[in-house]
């Protein structure tokens, strides 16, 4: 294995390490203290049934769920699979997000790089807060925001700009114009995303979604950009109206309980950002009309 196989792997490793402590920030978020509050993070992991402090060789990220056979060493109740999910997912972001966005190694593309890491990290801790609590927090959209803003410097500074340059889309972002300025495309994109789900907001009275959606898709502009963000937040709305409409033909939600939306807008960012290219290429075959 060569050296930067050796150093993706390490990547890799390093991010199931980090999986595990963001599933500690997640789902110990309280609203009243915030995201990273010592308080909230302070003190031995433990388990949520029987409250037995847990050893170090139960915390091994992955390898201690399998071993274990997904359930408590003290009182056998079953560990949610969101433990192991979360750590295989910031895994395979520390792994994947270079080998997507490295190239030349310069200082800029680094820091591009450093920040997309930084995004989906951020990504998942909101989406575990958002699935369990149902809100997501000002503090992370705000955070996503400004680096959506370092992330367009750093673009910038690199010139990875143009028709279709800096685009998870490829060359299909020059059929959706807007290309000319990174500022004046950023921002229209934050705009457009926050009026939107805005509207959204204001006309379900707050049903379909709550204000931090709004603020998300605000970011999520910011951080992408046009046509990438309103692509993503496209894929977040029929994605979620599948994942409502099955939930309702199974029976685990009924037609007013309220399915969390900030989840879905994480997954449609995370599908353009990977496979964006390939998805409308996909698209253009079946509907070459279009």
């Amino acid at each position: 294995m060569n050296e930067a196989g050796i150093i993706n792997y390490l990547l890799l490793i390093l991010g199931l390490l980090m999986g595990s402590f963001l599933n500690v920030v997640g789902l110990r978020f309280r609203y009243e203290s915030g995201v990273l509050h010592f308080k909230n993070l302070n003190g031995r992991s433990h388990c949520p049934r029987c409250k037995s402090t847990l050893k170090w060789y139960e915390l091994v990220p992955v390898v201690s769920f399998l071993i274990q056979r997904g359930r408590c060493k003290h009182c056998k109740n079953s560990i949610s699979i969101q433990y192991p999910l979360v750590e295989i997912v910031s895994g395979l972001i520390f792994f994947y997000v270079p080998l997507v966005l490295l190239g030349s190694g310069n200082m800029f593309e680094i820091i591009h790089t450093a920040i997309w890491v930084l995004v989906f990290l951020t990504f998942i801790v909101l989406a575990v807060i958002d699935y369990r609590q149902y809100l997501i927090p000002n503090s992370l959209n705000i955070w996503l925001a400004l680096l959506g803003i370092g992330d367009v410097v750093a673009k910038n500074a690199m010139g990875n700009f143009g028709t279709f340059e800096g685009s998870a889309l490829g060359h299909y972002a020059a059929l959706f114009g807007l290309r000319d300025n990174i500022w004046i495309n950023h921002g229209a994109a934050a705009l457009i995303g926050g009026v939107f789900l805005g509207l959204v907001f204001l006309i379900t009275r707050g049903r379909a979604m709550g204000l931090g959606d709004v603020k998300l898709a605000f970011a999520l502009g910011l951080l992408m950009g046009y046509p990438d963000g309103i692509v993503a937040l496209m894929l977040a709305f029929i994605v979620g109206a599948l994942v409502s409409g099955g939930l309702l033909l199974i029976r685990k939600k009924k037609i007013k309980e309220y399915v969390p939306f900030g989840p879905f807008i994480v997954l449609g960012a995370t599908i353009v950002f990977f496979f964006g290219e390939k998805l409308l290429y996909l698209y253009f075959k079946i509907f070459p009309a279009f």
